[in-house]
């Protein structure tokens, strides 16, 4: 990968006059930004969405699909149907960027970048209405909900998204992360993993912390049962890439001198397929229930699995298709050698049409901020020590680099089977 401050892309029919546009889309952002909501909460986004394109000719937007979600749809002759999707959901955060434009509701956080999927989405689609006779066919612009608990998507299908709209012939995505502005990952096949977030609760018998042997110590089981998980992905050697269960929260009691009766783990699971997957749910519950049972547990152990997201896979032929044509416009690709381990749901859209989809993570940081050592790490295909990262509550793109590269970039994208000068069939 070449240095980040390469010359800057030439304009495209598409975006000739973005430019001047960019001051609003960058304070759209900006009070996105100011104002997260949860998963299912998006009212705000939504009404936001709906009014920016009330104000662009020929969208056809539809409110409420999936709860919160909208679609909207510009028709400009016969082609292919494209599908572009932004998320909208926040996090429950407290952010610490310090940035003027910061969150105003207390806990709620923008951590991982839809403020900016969302801009950039919007603004893709006024150049789109605006610039008709670059290019034919059906847009359906997607902004979904729910995305953080891996449930908007399927929201959507349950509410018959593919039968109200347009069907796609292919889906596109994009994902900001801590890259320079102008450099754009992604793979064929398998890009993201398969995610499940999974409860366990042990019951044993509490007692006072003088007697422990009147008790069952849920503690204590618990702790054998943290460290007894850690031997499962050693049994699927030597997987690559192998998968990854980790233990994110133990909550147990609430004072020294008492030990309680239940202790509750809360755990993440990321798997990359789905024999995988299931190989690692079975071994977790064999183990749970042993140690339960060695240790004189007074129920069964209840394991709840739940908020599950599944891989997201590339068509290869689109993909190769999609980078191409940001290559085109200035953006400098790499391919990653191995999927990512964070998930999305956005896979689902696609599998259930039928039909291709790519997904690609964008630079969404200032170049500028990027010293040789960052470059030369970078050129590795490593982030640079102190990297910030998406759902940090310090995680903060660029406000000005990150909504400009995200509208390009799916303009470029779109402009593959867009064009004029493309095939009026789908993608291969």
């Amino acid at each position: 990968m070449r240095p980040p401050h390469a010359t800057p892309a030439s304009d495209t029919p598409f975006t000739a006059d973005l430019a001047a546009h960019l001051p609003h889309w960058k304070e759209v952002y900006r009070d996105l930004h100011a104002h997260p909501e949860l998963a299912f909460e998006e009212r705000r986004t939504a009404a936001t969405v709906a009014a920016e394109l009330a104000g662009a000719d020929g969208w056809e937007v539809t409110e409420q699909v999936g709860r919160t979600g909208v679609v909207a749809v510009l028709r400009n002759g016969a082609g292919p149907v494209l599908w572009l999707r932004a998320d909208m959901d926040a996090l429950p955060v407290r952010e610490e960027t310090g940035l003027s434009y910061a969150s105003r509701r207390e806990g709620l956080m923008h951590a991982c970048g839809h403020d900016v999927h969302v801009a950039a989405l919007l603004g893709a689609c006024r150049q789109l209405a605006a610039h008709h006779d670059a290019w034919r066919g059906t847009v359906v612009a997607v902004f979904q909900p729910a995305e953080e608990v891996g449930r908007g998507a399927q929201a959507m299908l349950d509410d018959d998204v593919l039968d109200r709209f347009p069907r796609p012939d292919a889906v596109l995505g994009q994902h900001v992360g801590p890259l320079p502005a102008g450099v754009v990952i992604t793979r064929p096949g398998t890009v993201m993993a398969a995610a499940d977030s999974i409860d366990i609760t042990l019951y044993g018998a509490g007692a006072h912390a003088s007697a422990p042997h009147m008790a069952v110590d849920p503690i204590v089981m618990a702790a054998a049962v943290v460290l007894r998980l850690q031997t499962l992905s050693a049994r699927l050697a030597p997987l690559s890439p192998a998968p990854l269960l980790t233990v994110g929260a133990l909550h147990s009691g609430t004072v020294p001198n008492v030990i309680p009766d239940t202790a509750r783990l809360r755990c993440s699971l990321r798997s990359f397929d789905e024999h995988t997957r299931e190989s690692v749910l079975t071994g977790l519950r064999r183990v749970v229930r042993a140690e339960a049972e060695a240790q004189g547990a007074t129920r069964e152990p209840e394991i709840d699995v739940y908020d599950s997201f599944p891989p997201t896979v590339n068509d290869p032929d689109a993909t190769a298709r999609c980078l191409t044509a940001l290559a085109a416009d200035g953006t400098r690709g790499r391919m990653l050698p191995d999927p990512l381990a964070a998930s999305e749901d956005f896979g689902r859209f696609a599998a259930a049409a039928g039909c291709p989809s790519v997904l690609y993570h964008f630079g969404g940081a200032d170049p500028a901020d990027f010293d040789a050592m960052a470059v030369a790490a970078l050129e590795r295909g490593v982030l640079p020590e102190g990297t910030v990262l998406n759902h940090s509550p310090r995680y903060a793109p660029s406000d000005h680099h990150a909504v400009a590269a995200g509208i390009r970039h799916f303009l470029a994208a779109a402009d593959a089977w867009l064009g004029r000068t493309r095939s009026l069939g789908p993608a291969a």
